[in-house]
């Protein structure tokens, strides 16, 4: 391990590491949430928006926003809870501290075996049928994804989708940000989890849109995103138009 680096660092490639840094910014950049996860962390019981609102003078949906940045690295688990009594009004959703950690490790690092493993099942299909499967995989992971960070939840707006859906990419080593793109906006990642393999074989990326797709059609509503650049095709980014 390199002198001064925290446990694990030493063993990342320099995109794991870059990867890593992105998303501890994501979820701790801001000193409030990184006060509010402590909070979380030491709350047993978990917490709920209001009370974190007002633990933290803050406003509701202030309060939500901090715990869904939480919620989308993985940090912390939601869950949903119904009144004994049934009747109007949305469940409440209690925050617990998940069991991930919270040091600089590469959030989703890559098993090349796994990988090589897709690889090989994708090869007995089409092109187009392996593309097809590709998208389908991420479509369902993206959807199961969206459902833990938000479950209950209903559409919230587009903007704000497609920034958890970034957070999400983040936390699963992407390093991806939101941003505007030729009057439509994107999902930028700067790095990938599947490292050469998506370059070797560039259908895995269908994946990637996969997740897109399937986040934000739980998150918000249907959309159809497009990849306008790619690495495996020579893009110093991958950018997904949605």
């Amino acid at each position: 391990m390199e002198r001064g680096l925290p446990t694990g660092v030493g063993n990342l490639s320099p995109e794991e590491f870059q990867a890593g840094v992105a998303a501890a910014t994501a979820a701790f950049g801001d000193p409030t949430r990184r006060e509010i996860y402590l909070y979380v962390r030491d709350t047993a019981a978990g917490v709920t928006a209001g009370e974190v609102a007002e633990r933290f003078e803050l406003h509701p949906n202030v309060a939500r926003h901090h715990l869904d940045k939480l919620a989308a690295g993985g940090y912390i688990d939601v869950q949903v809870e119904r009144a004994e009594h049934s009747g109007a009004g949305r469940p409440s959703k209690r925050y617990r501290a998940s069991a991930k950690p919270t040091g600089l490790e590469f959030p989703a690092r890559r098993d090349d075996l796994l990988i090589t493993l897709l690889v090989r099942a994708l090869r007995v299909l089409t092109p187009e049928q392996a593309e097809e499967m590709a998208e389908q995989v991420g479509l369902e992971y993206g959807q199961q994804l969206a459902r833990s960070m938000a479950p209950g939840d209903g559409h919230r707006s587009f903007k704000v989708a497609l920034h958890a859906v970034a957070d999400a990419l983040t936390a699963h080593g992407f390093a991806a940000h939101a941003e505007p793109r030729g009057g439509s906006l994107a999902i930028i990642a700067e790095t990938c989890p599947f490292g050469d393999a998506a370059v070797q074989h560039p259908v895995i990326c269908a994946v990637d849109r996969g997740i897109i797709k399937g986040m934000l059609g739980t998150l918000y509503g249907e959309t159809v995103p497009e990849t306008s650049a790619s690495r495996p095709q020579g893009d110093m980014v991958c950018v997904t138009v949605v």
